[in-house]
């Protein structure tokens, strides 16, 4: 499901996204208005942004979701709940390992994010010089 989500927010023909590694790699994502704000839209949720705050800072290990419960103080279904959302559009990964899940933040989301709100800055700047 995840996948077929990715397909449908994420064009993969676009613009680079300014990240060393992604480059290296040959990845690249563009989004669109619309595909932007259904990531935004999940991230305007304060629980979902400190869900995806707190699994940045956990960097590539990632972070168990009984951990991220205990950090944030969440109940179980709440947090269930909103990890489904943010695993919906592409911004969270889980990975079972025996009994714990693993939760990890996509960066290539991330970086799309920023990427598509910084890409076309100060253009009107430099179309007022022309």
């Amino acid at each position: 499901m995840i996948g077929y989500l990715r397909h449908q927010y994420f064009d993969t023909s676009g613009n680079t996204v300014d990240n060393p590694l992604l480059l290296l790699y040959g990845i690249t994502m563009k989004l669109d208005d619309d595909s932007a704000a259904a990531l935004l839209s999940q991230l305007g949720n304060p629980t979902r942004l400190k869900i995806v705050r707190e699994l940045v800072r956990a960097g590539k290990t990632g972070m168990a979701v009984g951990e991220i419960k205990k950090r944030l103080g969440t109940p179980n279904s709440t947090l269930s709940h909103h990890l489904n959302h943010l695993k919906n559009v592409g911004l969270v990964t889980q990975q079972r390992e025996s009994t714990v899940l693993r939760c990890f933040v996509d960066y290539k989301a991330i970086d799309a994010i920023v990427k598509f709100l910084t890409e076309e800055c100060c253009v009107a700047e430099i179309e007022e010089q022309i």
